[in-house]
């Protein structure tokens, strides 16, 4: 029920993956409305099952609405991941609640404190992840040190990169640079077994300088969104210019194969959502606009790292990291 276009397209990209990646869909919200959008669509698929939810979250509801809507459709579907009669939850639903009612219902992952939400960006070099995007925007040096182990660690597992190169988002490349955050967390990272390059500043998150961009959750959400409204208005500019004479029109057909290409590397959709690590279950958080294929490739997500057994290899790494690096992590 999460997103801007729900329930519609959230239904539309669930049931796509149910009849393209072979995977059994639990659809949750107000059973009325699901089966309403089910037989528009005239599904006839036997694995989908409708969970009814009839409480829903809107995206502006704040922390005592969320303590009290537990029969809402993220509270239930956190609930079928902790009793293990489903593998992974995917909203495109209020990010904030997510967080919350995930790390609530489902736990943290043992030594973890603070969950960080991971997401894969396109860069000149392929993709790099950046953790936190939003999931918490207060945090401690110990904090950052494992949104750094669970970025290396994911990357390892979801992308087959290893000992991928880690750096952390400052205000400068000088490891004098910095709020008393990055200046402590540098120190940890610089004398961790990590493979940390130093830091890395926001010009260059799309640079593919790092393959790991650490930081807290208020300063990588900010970082994100500028870059999200940097593109759309950039699109909008070019699109405005192209219209205005015929040689850039004439200009566009030649290069509208390439383009093509280009806006499908830095397209949000292709990507699916962001991942909540540090939570005790498989979480995934789709962009609030997000369409039927951007849905559709979340869900696609929650299947490869399911396989891999993200959170298992997650939960290990980081006990044993923690135990043979006691002087950086505590």
């Amino acid at each position: 029920m999460g997103g801007d276009f729900a329930p519609r397209v959230v239904v539309e990209g669930a049931l796509d993956a149910a009849q393209q990646q072979g995977v059994e869909i639990l659809l949750i919200g107000p059973e009325k409305i699901l089966k309403k959008e089910i037989e528009r669509l005239d599904f006839r698929g036997a694995n989908v099952t409708l969970v009814d939810a009839p409480e829903t979250i809107s995206m502006g509801e704040g922390l005592i609405s969320l303590r009290r809507k537990n029969r809402s459709s993220i509270f239930i579907g956190a609930e079928l991941v902790k009793k293990k009669e489903a593998e992974a939850l995917v909203s495109m639903g209020n990010t904030a609640a997510v967080t919350y009612i995930s790390k609530k219902v489902m736990g943290s992952l043992e030594g973890i404190e603070k969950p960080g939400l991971a997401l894969l960006i396109p860069t000149l070099k392929g993709v790099s992840l950046l953790i936190d995007v939003g999931a918490s925007a207060n945090c401690t040096p110990e904090h950052l040190m494992q949104f750094a182990v669970m970025g290396k660690i994911f990357m390892e597992v979801a992308l087959k990169r290893p000992n991928p190169t880690i750096a952390l988002m400052s205000i400068g490349e000088e490891k004098t640079k910095g709020n008393e955050l990055t200046l402590e967390t540098y120190k940890r990272l610089e004398a961790s077994p990590l493979n940390f390059i130093g830091n890395i500043e926001g010009k260059d998150i799309y640079s593919g300088a790092a393959e790991v961009i650490v930081s807290d959750g208020f300063t990588g959400n900010v970082a994100l969104k500028v870059s999200e409204g940097v593109v759309e208005t950039m699109l909008t500019m070019a699109r405005r210019e192209i219209t205005r004479n015929l040689l850039a029109k004439l200009g566009f057909l030649l290069l509208k194969h390439h383009l093509k290409k280009i806006y499908k590397k830095i397209d949000y959709s292709e990507y699916g959502g962001a991942h909540l690590l540090g939570v005790n279950g498989i979480c995934i958080i789709g962009h609030g606009r997000s369409n039927q294929k951007a849905v559709k490739n979340a869900i696609k997500m929650g299947k490869e790292v399911i396989a891999e057994h993200l959170q298992e290899r997650i939960q290990e790494g980081w006990l044993r990291f923690a135990r043979a690096n006691k002087g950086v992590v505590a």
